[in-house]
């Protein structure tokens, strides 16, 4: 039996994705980070292993600051699973980068492991995604950016 309803974690899954498209609007990272726990871990596999709130928000918030991350302005969950006795949720985001100019789109995603612990807050996130893929996306986008670029120079 879990500790939680599934309705729950649901419902801080939404708050969860409406943080990150309101930080990918604004650039302000402070909601999104207020969505884990004091204690939070947040593995991310090429940048290593953060813990607590406020070294999560530090990083992202510095991290998204700068190109790429800067360039990045939606996160759409395309489908995730809930598994409601462990409380966790599997999911995979979308990192997608603004219009470069020309209306083409340009993304990459992540599958993200969430371990919900109660009051709508996470303890645990960890990203899990194919590093080559992201670059492959980025070199797209900025090959689109600098086509549209000249084309309107």
């Amino acid at each position: 039996m879990s500790q939680w309803s599934r309705d729950e974690i649901e419902e801080a899954l939404a708050t969860y994705q409406a943080a990150s498209k309101k930080a990918g609007q604004t650039g302000d990272w402070r909601d999104w980070a207020d969505c884990f726990t004091e204690d939070a871990t947040y593995v991310e596999h090429f940048f290593g292993t953060m813990i607590g709130r406020e070294t999560i928000y530090e990083w992202i918030q510095s991290q998204m600051s700068e190109w790429p991350g800067s360039e990045m302005v939606e996160f759409p969950i395309e489908w995730h699973i809930i598994d409601e006795e462990r409380g966790w949720v599997v999911c995979q985001i979308w990192n997608r980068m603004g219009d470069p100019g020309d209306g083409s789109d340009h993304r990459e995603y992540n599958f993200s492991l969430l371990k919900y612990a109660g009051d709508g807050l996470w303890s645990y996130e960890e990203d899990i995604y194919n590093p080559n893929r992201f670059i492959e996306m980025l070199e797209g986008y900025e090959a689109s950016k600098a086509a549209h670029t000249a084309e309107t120079s």
